[in-house]
C-alpha cells in the first residue's frame, strides 16, 4: 500500500493533542503526520468524515466533489449554506475545514485533476457519496472500478453511505494488512515472587496476572540474568504462568531463581487480510453492530445495493417514503440482487427491505455522526495500523427511532426546506415537536459540541416554543482544539457555552439569538436559586455532556425530582457508553455506578513504591504540601485570630503543620532565588538520599521478616539512595522546578537558566546524614500507630513563632495545581520528583506528559468517539419525543478500538409492593401534599396510602420520630414549612417552592416498607 512509505520524523503538537496521544500513542500519531487522505464526496456524511479526520493530525486532506450544493445537503452538510446552493460542495466547504487544524492543511483537487491520477499519492482514499464519483453506469459499477484501481496503487479504499436511519462502510486494507495493536490496552505487567524447577513463574500472594496462553512477555531484572529476555507463555492459572519459549531461539533457562524480577506483556501485531470490494459483493464479511439484530446485516447490504440499482434506474431518485409501489419494486429489485449474489443472504426479509426503501430518501444527521466518527477511525487505523479494522462490511441501522405508524404523504412531502430530507423519515408533526423542544444541555466539551451540531441540523428548539439552554463553567483551552471542533484557536480563554452556541448558529441560520440562553455556571446544590423549579419545570429534554459522576449524579436527581427524561452518554479513548433515562419507565443513571478507584496504601506511597504510578502520586503529595497546604497554614496562622489555640489544636498532624509555619517563616524563609535553590537542594538531598538511607536502616536489604522470609521480596522493591549529581537532568529539573515554585510562594522573581543554577549550586554543602534510630516506619497501613507526647515540642515550637502582629500585610502565595499550563512548574515539579524516586525504587521514568496524563487525571478522549456516542444519543432523544416503548430504546456500548458495538434494552425502573397488590415506582413516584400540618400528613398519608409513618426528615433535619413522642406532640400542630424552621433553626429561602421529605413507614401488618418514594411538599 502507498501509506507503507518511509515516515518522516514529526514534531507532534503535544500540547494540542495530550489527549489523543494517551489513546493513539506517539508512534502511531507520527504515521498519521505522514499521511495523506482524499475525501470523495462532501454531502453531510462526508463532511463529517473530513471534519474528524482533520482534529486527528493527519498530513494532509484533499477533497475531491464537484457535485452543486442542494437545499436538502443543508439538512446534514454544517459547513453549508444557502449562498453555497449551485455551487461545487467541496470548494464551498473547504475553508471551514482547513479551520480545524493549522497541523492538517485541507484542500480541493483541481478541476483538471482526475480521480485515478490521485490514487497513487494518498494512503488513503474515503468514498463518502458515490454520485461525485459521476460514473455514468452506476454507483456500484463505479465503486468496484475505483477500488481496482486503489489496490492497483497499493492504496487503502473506504467506501461509506447513510440513507435515513441506516448506515455502511467497507474497508478494503489489501493482502497482509498489519495490525500493531489490536485493543489500545496498556502492557499487561507485574513482579515475579517465585519461579520453580519447571519454569513457572508465580505472581505474588493474591495477585492475578492476567495473561493468556501464546502472549509474549519481556522479563527483566531477574537474577540470574538468563531468566532475562522475552518469552511465549502458557497458562496454567491466574496466579502463575509458565515459561514455554525464549524468542531469540536460546534455550530455556536451566539455573535456579535466585530474587528479583519484573514482566512486562510485548504485544505482537496480527496480519489481516482484506478482499476486493468485487470479491466481497460475492464472499462478504458482516460485522454485527447490534446482537439483538443478528440477522439484519445481510439484508441491509441487500438493501443499500438496491438502493444503487433503484436510482439507476430512476435517475437518482430514491423510493417515496409513503409509497408502497415504490417498496415493492425496491423489494424486487433486492430479491434480484440476492439471485445474482446468493452468498449475502439466504432470503429476503421484506419487512426490512421495505422499511429501508421507505426511509432511504431522507438524511439524518444522527446516523451521519455515528457512521462518520466511526469511519474516521479507519481511516486512522488504515494509516498507522493501531487497532483492528472492521472485516469489512459494516451496516447500521435505527429503524426503531422512526414513527412507529410509519409517515404519510401529507406528513413526508417536502416543502423547499431544509429539513425535507428529515420529513421523508420523520415526517412534518415529529419534526414540529422537535423544532418546539425545551432542552437543557449541561456541558459544551467534546460531547456537547457534537450535541449542539446534532440539535442545529434538525432545528431542535427552533419552533416558536422551542428553546436551547446551555451552561458549562468552563473556558476553551488549547488542548480542547483537537477535539472540541466548535472552538478555533481565536476562541481559546473565552467561555464553552458562549462560542459553541454561537457556532452553531451559524451553520442553521433559522436560528436567532434568543433562541439560546448560556450560563458559565455549574449545575449544582450552589446554582439551585438559577437553575430552580420553575427552570427544571419547562424542560423537555436534559442531556448530559459531563467529565465527572459527581456533576451526573446531581443532575440525575434533578430529573427525578422534576420527573425530566435524561440522555446520558461518555467516552473514555476508544469506548463510550450511551444510557437513555425515561421518567417512570426506566432506571436512573444513579442505580448503578462503577466500582471506586482503587486508592494507593499510604505506606506504599510512603516507603515501599513498586510502580511509576506510585511515584507520581507521591510526586503530587509533595506539590500539595510544600506549595499549596504550607503556604496555606502560614497564611491562616497570620489572619486567623487564635489559630494555633483553635483552629489546629485538634489537628492529627498538628506538629508537622507547626513546624512547617516556622519553617516558612524563620528559618527557612527565603530573601532571594539562591536561597531558594539551596533549599531545593537540600529537599533532594532529604528526600532522595537521607530519607532513603534510613529506610534502609530501619530495613537493610538482608533484613527478614518474623516469618524469617526476606523482607524486600516482591513487590516491595529495595531503593538505592541518590547522590547530588549535577549532570544527571531529573536532579536539575528537580532543583529548577522546586526554586521556582518556592519563590512564586514567596513572591521572588524566579530563574529558569539552566547553566545559572548550576553554577549556583557549585558551592552547595549538604548536611551530614545521622540515623534516627528510634524512628518508626510503619510497613502496612493497619499497623498501630506509635504515640509520642509532642506537647513540650508544640510549645516550644509556638513561642518560636513571629506574632502575626509583627508580618502585617506579609503573605504566601500558594500554588494551585493546574495541569495545563506547561509553563507553571507544576507538573515540571511532580515529572522530575516522581522520576527521581523511581531511579531510588530501580523503576522506570516516564516523560513529562505521562507524568502529566497521570497526575492530572486526565481522562484520554478521540473525537472520532465522541462523535459516535453523540450520534448514538441524540437518536435516543428523539425516541423520547416519540415516547417509544421500552424495548425500543437503546443503551449503547462502543469500543472503536476492537471494534465493538452492543446495545442492550434499558432496565425497567424498579417497582416495589406492600399492603399485598399495592405497589409504587421505587424512582419516579413521589407523594405530593400542600403545606399542611405534621399531623395531618402523617393521617392523610395513612389514609392514601395504608402506611403509618414512623419517620419523617427533610435533609439532616428530623421532622418526627415514632420513638419522641414528647417532642412529636408540640410539632403536630405545625405546617411543614414551620415545622422545618422551628427545628432545623433555618429560614427556607423565599425562592424556594417545595419542601423534599422523606419518609420510613410501616404496612398493615407492622412491617416496614423500603425504599418509600419521597414526600413533596408544595410552599405555593
Amino acid at each position: 500500500m502507498s501509506s507503507m512509505q518511509v515516515d518522516k520524523k514529526v514534531d507532534i503538537d503535544e500540547s494540542l493533542y495530550s489527549r489523543q496521544i494517551h489513546v493513539l500513542g506517539k508512534e502511531a500519531m507520527e504515521k498519521m503526520a505522514n499521511s495523506n487522505i482524499l475525501i470523495v464526496g462532501l454531502n453531510g456524511l462526508g463532511v463529517e468524515i473530513t471534519k474528524n479526520v482533520a482534529l486527528a493530525g493527519v498530513k494532509s486532506i484533499q477533497l475531491f466533489d464537484r457535485t452543486a450544493t442542494t437545499l436538502a445537503d443543508l439538512s446534514t452538510q454544517y459547513y453549508l449554506a444557502e449562498k453555497d446552493i449551485g455551487q461545487p460542495r467541496a470548494a464551498s466547504c473547504v475553508k471551514k475545514l482547513a479551520e480545524l487544524n493549522q497541523y492538517t492543511p485541507v484542500t480541493v483537487v483541481d478541476d483538471s485533476v482526475s480521480l485515478e491520477s490521485l490514487l497513487s499519492e494518498v494512503s488513503v482514499v474515503v468514498v463518502a457519496d458515490p454520485v461525485a464519483l459521476e460514473y455514468p453506469h452506476g454507483e456500484i459499477e463505479g465503486l468496484v472500478a475505483l477500488n481496482n484501481l486503489a489496490r492497483k496503487s497499493k492504496t487503502y479504499f473506504i467506501w461509506a453511505q447513510t440513507n435515513g436511519l441506516a448506515g455502511q462502510i467497507f474497508n478494503d486494507f489489501g493482502p497482509n494488512f498489519s495490525v500493531v495493536d489490536t485493543n489500545g490496552e496498556q502492557p499487561i505487567t507485574g513482579v515475579v515472587a517465585t519461579i520453580d524447577s519447571d519454569l513457572e513463574v508465580l505472581a505474588p500472594a493474591g495477585v492475578f496476572h492476567g495473561l493468556e496462553t501464546g502472549m509474549v512477555i519481556q522479563m527483566s531484572k531477574v537474577s540470574p540474568p538468563s531468566f532475562n529476555g522475552q518469552f511465549k507463555v502458557t497458562v496454567p492459572g491466574p496466579f502463575s504462568f509458565i515459561l514455554k519459549e525464549r524468542l531469540d531461539g536460546k534455550p530455556l533457562p536451566t539455573e535456579e531463581f535466585v530474587r528479583g524480577g519484573e514482566w512486562k506483556q510485548i504485544k505482537q501485531p496480527i496480519s489481516l487480510d482484506f478482499k476486493s470490494l468485487e470479491q466481497s459483493l460475492s464472499e462478504p464479511d458482516l460485522f454485527t453492530t447490534d446482537f439483538a439484530k443478528f440477522d439484519r446485516p445481510p439484508q441491509l447490504l441487500l438493501a443499500f445495493l438496491a438502493l444503487s440499482a433503484f436510482k439507476l434506474k430512476h435517475n437518482g431518485s430514491s423510493p417515496r417514503p409513503w409509497n408502497e409501489e415504490d417498496a415493492n419494486e425496491f423489494v424486487q429489485l433486492a430479491e434480484n440482487i440476492r439471485s445474482q449474489l446468493p452468498n449475502i443472504a439466504e432470503d429476503i426479509n421484506v419487512e426490512t427491505i421495505k422499511t429501508f426503501a421507505k426511509q432511504s430518501s431522507g438524511h439524518n444527521i444522527s446516523v451521519n455522526t455515528v457512521i462518520g466518527g466511526t469511519c474516521a477511525q479507519e481511516v486512522l487505523k488504515a494509516v498507522s495500523g493501531k487497532f483492528t479494522p472492521i472485516k469489512q462490511f459494516l451496516n447500521f441501522d435505527a429503524f426503531e427511532a422512526i414513527p412507529d405508524d410509519g409517515v404519510t404523504e401529507e406528513d413526508a412531502s417536502p416543502t423547499n426546506s431544509r429539513y425535507d430530507p428529515y420529513y421523508a423519515v420523520w415526517g412534518q408533526q415529529l419534526m414540529n415537536k422537535i423544532a418546539n423542544l425545551k432542552v437543557f444541555l449541561v456541558g459544551a466539551g467534546a460531547i456537547g459540541c457534537e450535541v449542539l451540531k446534532c440539535w442545529a441540523m434538525m432545528g431542535v428548539g427552533s419552533g416558536a416554543n422551542g428553546h436551547i439552554t446551555v451552561t458549562d463553567n468552563d473556558n476553551i483551552e488549547r488542548s480542547n482544539l483537537n477535539r472540541q471542533f466548535l472552538f478555533r484557536a481565536k476562541d481559546v480563554g473565552h467561555a464553552k457555552s458562549d462560542t459553541a452556541s454561537a457556532a452553531v448558529r451559524e451553520m442553521n441560520t433559522d436560528y436567532k439569538e434568543s433562541d439560546f440562553t448560556t450560563y458559565v455556571e455549574k449545575v449544582g446544590p450552589e446554582t439551585e436559586s438559577l437553575f430552580d423549579e420553575s427552570f427544571w419545570k419547562s424542560l423537555d429534554i436534559v442531556t448530559n455532556a459531563l467529565d465527572n459522576v459527581e456533576a451526573r449524579t446531581y443532575v440525575d436527581r434533578r430529573c427525578i425530582l422534576y420527573v425530566k427524561p435524561l440522555v446520558e452518554s461518555g467516552t473514555l479513548g476508544t469506548k463510550g457508553n450511551v444510557q437513555i433515562v425515561v421518567p417512570h419507565m426506566t432506571e436512573s443513571y444513579s442505580s448503578s455506578s462503577d466500582p471506586p478507584e482503587k486508592s494507593i496504601p499510604l505506606c506504599t506511597l510512603r516507603s515501599f513504591p513498586s510502580k511509576i504510578d506510585h511515584t507520581i502520586a507521591w510526586g503530587k503529595a509533595q506539590f500539595e504540601r510544600l506549595f499549596t497546604d504550607a503556604p496555606n497554614s502560614v497564611n491562616a496562622y497570620l489572619t486567623q485570630p487564635n489559630y494555633v489555640e483553635t483552629t489546629l489544636k485538634s489537628s492529627s498532624n498538628q506538629l508537622e503543620v507547626l513546624q512547617q509555619i516556622l519553617s516558612y517563616l524563620v528559618t527557612e524563609r527565603p530573601l532571594s532565588f539562591a536561597q531558594c535553590i539551596e533549599w531545593a537542594a537540600n529537599e533532594f538531598e532529604r528526600f532522595y538520599n537521607f530519607d532513603i538511607r534510613q529506610l534502609l536502616y530501619n530495613f537493610p536489604p538482608d533484613a527478614k521478616t518474623k516469618s524469617g522470609n526476606l523482607f524486600w521480596e516482591p513487590p516491595k522493591k529495595c531503593p538505592t539512595p541518590l547522590d547530588l549529581d549535577l549532570t544527571n537532568s531529573n536532579i536539575i529539573e528537580f532543583i529548577i522546578a522546586a526554586a521556582n515554585l518556592r519563590a512564586y510562594n514567596y513572591g521572588l522573581k524566579g530563574v529558569t537558566d539552566k547553566e545559572e543554577i548550576i553554577r549556583e549550586l557549585a558551592n552547595f554543602k549538604s548536611e551530614d546524614w545521622k540515623p534516627v534510630s528510634d524512628l518508626n516506619i510503619k510497613v502496612n497501613d493497619d499497623d498501630p500507630d506509635v504515640e509520642n507526647d509532642n506537647g513540650d515540642e508544640i510549645t516550644q515550637i509556638a513561642q518560636k513563632l513571629p506574632a502575626p502582629s509583627s508580618l502585617v500585610g506579609f503573605k504566601l502565595h500558594p500554588c494551585i495545581f493546574e495541569k495545563d499550563d506547561d509553563s507553571n512548574f507544576h507538573i515540571a515539579f511532580i515529572n522530575a520528583a516522581s522520576n527521581l524516586r523511581a531511579l531510588n525504587y530501580g523503576i522506570d521514568p516516564v516523560d513529562f506528559y505521562d507524568t502529566k496524563f497521570i497526575a492530572g487525571k486526565i481522562i484520554p478522549a478521540i473525537a472520532t468517539t465522541t462523535a459516535v456516542v453523540t450520534g448514538l444519543s441524540t437518536l435516543e432523544a428523539v425516541k423520547v419525543v416519540q415516547q417509544k416503548k421500552l424495548e425500543q430504546y437503546k443503551n449503547g456500548f462502543i469500543n472503536l478500538a476492537l471494534p465493538f458495538f452492543g446495545f442492550s434494552e434499558p432496565i425497567e425502573s424498579p417497582v416495589v409492593k406492600y399492603n399485598g397488590d399495592q405497589k409504587f415506582d421505587k424512582i419516579w413516584d413521589r407523594f405530593t401534599y400542600g403545606n399542611i400540618t405534621l399531623g395531618e400528613l402523617i393521617d392523610r398519608y395513612e389514609k392514601d396510602y395504608g402506611l403509618s409513618i414512623t419517620m419523617i426528615s427533610c435533609g439532616s433535619t428530623l421532622l418526627f420520630a415514632s420513638f419522641l413522642p414528647a417532642k412529636n406532640k408540640d410539632r403536630m400542630g405545625l405546617t411543614l414549612s414551620n415545622a422545618y424552621e422551628t427545628i432545623s433553626k433555618k429560614k427556607i429561602p423565599s425562592d424556594q417552592k417545595i419542601l423534599i421529605l422523606e419518609v420510613c413507614a410501616d404496612d398493615k401488618e407492622g412491617e416496614e416498607v423500603d425504599d418509600l418514594p419521597f414526600i413533596v411538599i408544595e410552599l405555593e
